[in-house]
């Protein structure tokens, strides 16, 4: 299990640069001009994780298969897009299938390449998406209000939790705040999230810049990091540019094309982890001789429900986790020495996966 990023943002901001550069494709076609990406592009990256090398390592795994992340590009937005405009009503069905948005923002000034609205300012281009997003589901939770009012009059249960939920989520959206604001209790998340609502997403802001300033960002790149402290969401900085420049490298020569540019690490591993920290991921490992293996979970995942990322069958007969923490494993040189060392750990149905993990499942067929 990985997790499906949508990215999203105003025509010719650099969205199909980065999605050429994060999926090593040229898949999606990257021109000066808007709507170059007709239909979404969907690419899976291996998410990079240094400690999968360490493990492999030491087991002398044949085999090393990380997690993988799903990136969908989807058609450049624009004003109106609620009402159809541009290709509006195929990028909002297309932003509802994803887990999270990703949106690019141009902080970076180019007389070449063309601003759909003339100007470069990447809050109100975030402004512009935001209220697309909130057009379109305050049109969405009124029409669902309508089909609705038979049922809740008839007694049902699950349509008086739906209308309940509607309403409180039209009542922020007529205020000008996106659904993800409303508070929702425990018991209503699963209804919560059958609605489908695109402003409940959670939501990072990519700010691309130019290769002089992917290190530190500009002056535009702070507009967006003080909006995102104030709206409680999160930002990275990247270069669309110099992420295809990589892209293109072997890891060598990708390590000392970054060391010249004065980056510690590419922006794909910043935009991964900055994903993982905003739907709440985290990892855990299987290690043999055969492979070794990393699967995302959901902080707070109960070994039986990790277990069943790997196969159904796994959770249903769950009998216990043979557990080793990532730096006892590491630093004792294995299972057999962390076993010895009485390091390994027999957690049963309760016990909560923790990041990093080393486990072993029992289970019966």
């Amino acid at each position: 299990m990985g997790f499906k990023m949508g990215i999203v943002g105003l025509p010719n901001v650099g969205k199909s640069t980065l999605f050429n550069a994060l999926t090593r494709t040229a898949a999606a076609q990257a021109a000066n001009f808007p709507f170059c990406t007709i239909e979404p592009n969907v690419g899976e990256v291996a998410v990079p994780d240094a400690r999968l090398d360490q493990l492999a390592a030491i087991a002398g795994s044949k085999q090393i298969i990380p997690t993988r992340m799903t990136f969908v590009d989807i058609a450049g937005l624009v004003k109106g897009a609620s009402k159809g405009e541009g290709l509006g009503n195929q990028f909002l069905a297309n932003i509802r299938e994803t887990d999270a948005i990703a949106h690019v923002l141009r902080c970076f000034e180019d007389g070449d390449v063309t601003h759909v609205e003339g100007r470069v300012d990447p809050v109100a281009d975030a402004e512009t998406i935001e209220t697309e997003l909130m057009l379109a589901d305050i049109e969405s939770v009124e029409k669902r209000l309508q089909n609705i009012i038979r049922r809740v009059r008839g007694g049902d249960k699950e349509a008086v939790q739906q209308e309940r939920l509607m309403r409180a989520a039209l009542e922020a959206l007529e205020a000008g705040r996106p659904a993800r604001t409303v508070d929702v209790d425990e018991d209503d998340r699963k209804a919560w999230r059958m609605l489908q609502l695109l402003t409940s997403k959670p939501v990072l802001y990519v700010c691309n810049v130019g290769e002089s300033e992917a290190a530190d960002g500009n002056a535009l790149s702070q507009k967006v990091a003080e909006m995102a402290a104030a709206q409680g969401n999160s930002h990275v900085i990247i270069s669309a540019q110099i992420e295809e420049e990589i892209s293109q490298l072997d890891r060598e020569e990708a390590e000392m094309f970054l060391e010249e540019m004065g980056l510690k690490e590419a922006g794909l591993d910043r935009l991964i982890r900055a994903g993982y920290e905003l739907l709440h991921l985290e990892t855990y490992f299987t290690v043999g001789p055969k492979e070794a293996r990393a699967w995302t979970i959901k902080q707070g995942t109960s070994a039986p429900k990790a277990a069943g990322v790997i196969h159904g069958d796994f959770e249903k007969g769950f009998i216990r986790a043979e557990t080793i923490a990532f730096n006892d494993f590491v630093t004792l040189g294995g299972e057999g020495p962390a076993k010895e060392a009485g390091k390994m750990r027999s957690e049963g149905k309760a016990y909560t996966v923790k990041d990093g993990d080393v486990l072993h499942f029992l289970f019966n067929t």
